[in-house]
């Protein structure tokens, strides 16, 4: 006798995993579809929470760091991110990221963005912090990183995502949201 378990509406015939290593577990579904019909179903399951900060000084300036992204094949400019074990205090992963990419720790810090990444497919899941009241550090990055950093005005950061330049999409949320929340950080001051 066969035992499924519903997903929803979506029942599970067999699961297996096909992949697994320090970042992901990739799981494969057979399954009967919501239509009544037979199926398969690939899951990325992620063992991080990505994390997003976009920090910004007394002068509205903000960072954005660029590097190669293995699975686009390409160059990128994004907020500084980085990943938090499942479990962590998001806000205690963001700030170690924030010293890790760009040298500095914050006195002022604010939650401000939840997201799904691709939730067709995984179940990554991303925090968004704001970091205010800066103090700088120095850099620490990862040995897999080659970071590229630019300090640039939040405006001119607004404008590269609405433009197209900036195209990671917790980027692209972090600095709509943030822009539509605090628009005074739009604005350049004399």
């Amino acid at each position: 006798m066969n035992t499924y378990i519903n997903r929803g509406d979506w029942i599970v015939k067999n699961s297996n995993q096909a992949y697994d290593n320090a970042w992901i577990t990739v799981r494969h579904y057979d399954v009967i579809t919501p239509g009544n019909t037979e199926g398969i179903y690939g899951e990325v399951h992620f063992k991080n929470l990505a994390i997003g900060i976009i920090p910004i000084d007394q002068d509205g300036y903000t960072w954005r760091v660029g590097q190669f992204r293995f699975p686009i094949n390409t160059y990128s400019w994004e907020i500084p991110e980085g990943g938090g074990p499942i479990g962590i205090n998001p806000l205690d992963s963001a700030k170690r990221e924030l010293q890790e990419e760009v040298g500095y720790s914050a006195e002022h810090w604010s939650e401000f963005l939840q997201m799904d990444l691709s939730n067709s497919v995984t179940n990554e899941r991303a925090v968004v912090f704001l970091a205010e009241s800066l103090t700088f550090l120095g850099t620490s990055h990862d040995d897999t990183e080659n970071l590229r950093l630019e300090r640039l005005h939040f405006s001119t950061l607004y404008t590269q995502v609405l433009e197209g330049s900036i195209k990671d999409s917790i980027s692209v949320a972090a600095v709509l949201k943030l822009a539509a929340l605090r628009p005074e950080f739009l604005e350049i001051k004399k």
